[in-house]
């Protein structure tokens, strides 16, 4: 069977609601997915990854043990809906400042309940509280209590009916300000947290995090730590980008008891620290096990901070997926990011992640080729889906095959999708005219555009293991990888109005390049230490109903 993974891009609540839409579209569970979508390929897919506001919708649905969209969906008007954001963040309550202010009292007593435990806190603890209430509403204070090693426990996991979560945040060196293609690249999973990076090439249990450690043991024999894994604390470390929201509850439009309330818990956390997330004692201090190459700014340090995922401008978060050890046939990257004047993606997450393969923390990792970002627009890959590296005979360049790369990018369809990444409040209508429209976009309208696009899906599926077998294919997947790969055609005159994205423009210095740039990687990965990183979803059975449906279509199998 291909190995499929799914990455779903940072953006805010754009992103988390478009992307909804497109991982409705997949899943068996939505009314319409198997006749009008591509059901049945998120019960196929082995990984799901999310970064930032992405990574709220993957949290959601995995942490709600393994929800749907649509169940969200059909909840909307209940009192405990999930992703209830009629009102902002700041004001929970809406008009009733007493529902407000209790919220906020109950979010300031546990977030110094942290502080008094011995541990630092800093703008990513208050918004991984404000966040959980709209992400897990059933549970008490929005899952105070909640870990992210729970998971792990869990039927629907235990029993690989989901796919493996993986939730993605950039390091950032002690002392240092600026987050670039080189910053370290860490993922948390319900088993470990770490990198893959050269600078790092290890992880540590989730399960123990805030343990003292030293070479990664503990300094107190037998003593270990739980509870610091909190579910929100860390889908918040991948969307610290909206920590500088938070510092709006200084602002004299809230009542004056909740400003003074949030005034009282913000004072002691300093303005270069609210971007970060603090993570210590940390993990890797002092550790001997490491790489020769790896970054002592890291181990040598009593803290590690980590930001949102996407402030590297790899705003899709493919590398933890192009690992050669997780053997990836084909990733489908979900793009919400805003990269336009208007908020709509240009391609330049691609553009940067196939550039991190030339700089030195991508020495182990191959990625395709793909255009420059004015290429994307004016060929329109930044409209529609586009299928990257089809042909593996093109990629023996790399440092190994990497997975075909299958671009979904936000586009109108049914409602104006490309909302303000720092828009904190959507309507009931508002969310599912986004949701809908998210789902147009990733089946080319309902298949209306494109009525055998299901079976251009399947094609590509396919392609790594056809290749490997030196497999014939039917026509109709050659027509199809003649409409959706791309086929190296460059335009790249000056395009205005684009690489304007959320995050800061220092980590994009090759976005413009594309594949015009060459360069040469070496040595090959040790294993990064993660026993889990062959994790194979079991439930096949849905996935094959899929093909078998491809079969009837165009005789693939």
């Amino acid at each position: 069977m291909p190995k499929v993974g799914v990455a779903c891009s940072g953006g805010g609540y754009r992103a988390m609601l478009s992307g909804a839409g497109m991982i409705a579209a997949m899943d068996n569970r939505t009314d319409g997915a198997n006749e009008h979508g591509l059901g049945g390929l998120l019960q196929g897919a082995t990984y799901l990854a999310g970064l930032s506001g992405g990574n709220w919708l993957t949290s959601t649905l995995a942490w709600n043990n393994w929800t749907s969209v649509q169940a969200i969906v059909d909840n909307t008007t209940a009192s405990n809906s999930i992703w209830d954001i009629s009102h902002s963040i700041l004001t929970p309550g809406g008009i009733n400042i007493f529902k407000t202010g209790s919220r906020w009292d109950d979010i300031s007593d546990d977030v110094q309940a942290k502080q008094d435990a011995g541990f630092n806190i800093s703008l990513a603890d208050v918004w991984g509280r404000a966040l959980a209430y709209n992400f897990w509403p059933d549970l008490y204070r929005g899952g105070v209590g909640y870990t992210w090693s729970t998971l792990r426990e869990a039927d629907v996991f235990k029993n690989a009916e989901m796919p493996f979560p993986i939730s993605v945040a950039d390091g950032r060196y002690p002392g240092t300000t600026v987050i670039n293609l080189n910053a370290t690249l860490f993922e948390f999973n319900p088993f470990e947290m770490g990198s893959w990076d050269p600078t790092l090439n290890a992880f540590t249990d989730v399960k123990y995090l805030g343990t003292n450690v030293t070479n990664g043991k503990p300094v107190n024999k037998g003593r270990c730590t739980a509870g610091f894994d909190n579910t929100g604390f860390i889908t918040a470390t991948s969307s610290t980008l909206f920590n500088q929201f938070l510092l709006q509850l200084n602002s004299t439009g809230l009542p004056s008891f909740i400003a003074d309330l949030a005034a009282d818990f913000l004072s002691d956390i300093s303005d270069n620290s609210d971007d970060i997330a603090i993570y210590a004692p940390n993990p890797f201090k002092e550790a001997d096990f490491l790489q020769k190459n790896a970054t002592s700014g890291i181990i040598e340090s009593d803290y590690l901070f980590l930001v949102d995922g996407g402030e590297d401008n790899q705003n899709i978060p493919l590398v933890p997926l192009l690992q050669q050890e997780r053997e990836l046939d084909i990733i489908f990257a979900l793009d919400n990011s805003a990269d336009t004047n208007d908020y709509w993606p240009d391609g330049a997450s691609l553009v940067n992640t196939y550039q991190r393969q030339f700089h030195s923390q991508g020495l182990n990792l191959s990625f395709p080729y793909v255009p420059d970002v004015n290429t994307f627009v004016n060929l329109g890959l930044n409209k529609k889906p586009t299928f990257f590296g089809c042909d593996a005979t093109n990629l023996t360049d790399l440092e190994y095959i990497p997975p075909l790369i299958v671009y979904i990018p936000n586009s109108r369809h049914s409602f104006n999708g490309n909302q303000s990444t720092f828009k904190m409040s959507y309507s009931d209508s508002e969310r599912l005219g986004m949701i809908k429209n998210g789902f147009e976009a990733s089946t080319m309208g309902n298949f209306t555009d494109d009525s055998d696009f299901l079976g251009c899906v399947g094609c590509a599926i396919i392609r790594r293991k056809q290749q490997s077998l030196n497999a014939t294919l039917p026509a109709e997947c050659s027509r199809c990888f003649t409409n959706y790969c791309w086929n190296g055609t460059i335009d790249n005159r000056s395009v205005s109005g684009i690489g304007n994205g959320d995050y800061s423009s220092s980590a994009s210095i090759s976005a413009s390049n594309g594949a015009s740039s060459s360069g040469s990687s070496s040595t090959r990965k040790q294993n990064a230490g993660n026993a889990f990183v062959s994790y194979s979803n079991l439930n096949t059975n849905t996935f094959i109903g899929v093909l078998s449906v491809l079969s009837a279509v165009f005789g693939l199998i």
